[in-house]
């Protein structure tokens, strides 16, 4: 496992939290801890967090109207810890979009198989190697784009031209490398014209600002460049 996968704790009992973050440490994940919902909310929107593990019963909220909060727009994976084992509160979770349940005491080594298991059934599993890029994270296996762990739908030109942005970050790509390398091979009948409102498409859906593109910039009269470093998580 690579640290690619955040992993964002949020319980308040320090030696337990202790425990979960170190194992988690140990088994090669990043790994965020909260000891209130006040904390783990703003780790979890200054972080990329891939699962979240939720203790129901914190000092200054409900983890079940939390989890109700975080899946309004949010689909980080979500593993509930209580002290409760009543079928009622289990049942809730779930419906309240939880992904497992773990009841106190447990074992790691339990909630390190879970853990893995979600991760391969997502797809957030460490062969689902990422390409990331300030905010945004795309992979390349499944062609998924994220921002702020949203994901984000792209036409199929728009993922080509991203892909071939971030296998070439920082560097100035003409329009007529674009259209050799993206579609002449393709037999597709595009030109530059095509080639501008799609780059324009792909601006409104990841930048936060279109009109001062933190991304996607244009270079005057020759080009585009990719403007962030990217990193293979």
């Amino acid at each position: 496992m690579d640290k690619s996968v955040g992993i964002l704790v949020i319980e308040d009992d320090y030696s337990l939290n202790r425990a979960i973050s170190f194992k988690l440490q140990k088994e090669g994940f990043e790994v965020f801890s909260a000891a209130s919902l006040q904390e783990g909310r703003k780790l979890l929107t200054q972080h990329e967090i891939h699962l979240l593990i939720l203790d129901v019963s914190l000092p200054d909220g409900n983890g079940f109207a939390f989890c109700r909060e975080i899946r309004k727009n949010n689909s980080v994976l979500i593993i509930f810890l209580t002290a409760c084992d009543q079928e009622t509160d289990i049942v809730l979770g779930y419906d309240l979009g939880a992904d497992d349940y773990l009841t106190k005491p447990f074992s790691l080594m339990v909630l390190i198989s879970k853990i893995r298991a979600l991760l391969r059934r997502s797809q957030l599993s460490p062969e689902n190697v990422g390409i990331r890029s300030g905010d945004i994270t795309f992979y390349p296996a499944t062609m998924q784009l994220c921002k702020y762990q949203q994901a984000i739908n792209l036409s199929k030109t728009e993922l080509k031209l991203l892909s071939y942005f971030l296998n070439n970050p920082r560097q100035i790509i003409t329009r007529e490398q674009f259209l050799q390398h993206l579609w002449d091979s393709q037999g597709d009948d595009l030109d530059e014209n095509t080639l501008a409102v799609n780059i324009r498409r792909l601006r409104e859906k990841i930048e936060d600002d279109p009109s001062r593109p933190r991304y996607i910039k244009t270079v005057r009269g020759i080009g585009y460049i990719w403007g962030e470093r990217c990193v293979s998580d």
